[in-house]
């Protein structure tokens, strides 16, 4: 299966000069940025939460990468929105503000999960919640 991809990959690659430059992009340009830049900025908010807020590091380290993850995701279609041919009802919506959906999906998630860790804790302990 790997050959059979390599062999997809050179054929669409030597069908013009920008479906080239477009391979180079998706095969060699993400991963390299991937990996130079976006894992170590996500990793290094990691640390600073960690050490910033470290009761509530783990929700919040978690919250950061989905949204990393979700961020990645919808690169392709913020940057080029109808860089295929059109299918009704698959592109016809807002990309920006599907995104903003799911990152405050994701947050109001984190903030629910602290919140109910707060309060089992406080009901454990007898004290009043904390934030």
């Amino acid at each position: 299966m790997l050959a059979w991809g390599a062999w997809l990959a050179v054929e669409f690659g030597s069908a013009s000069f920008r479906d080239a430059w477009q391979g180079l992009a998706i095969f060699v340009g993400g991963p390299l940025l991937h990996d130079l830049l976006i894992a170590p900025v996500v990793g290094g908010v990691a640390v600073l939460i960690g050490r910033l807020v470290p009761r509530w590091a783990g929700p919040v380290k978690a919250g950061v990468v989905a949204s990393a993850v979700l961020a990645l995701l919808a690169v392709p279609l913020l940057w080029r929105p109808f860089g295929v041919p059109v299918n009704p009802g698959l592109h016809d919506r807002d990309y920006w503000a599907g995104l903003g959906i799911a990152l405050g999906v994701v947050w109001v998630g984190v903030l629910a999960f602290l919140g109910v860790r707060a309060l089992v804790r406080s009901r454990q302990t007898g004290a009043a919640p904390e934030a």
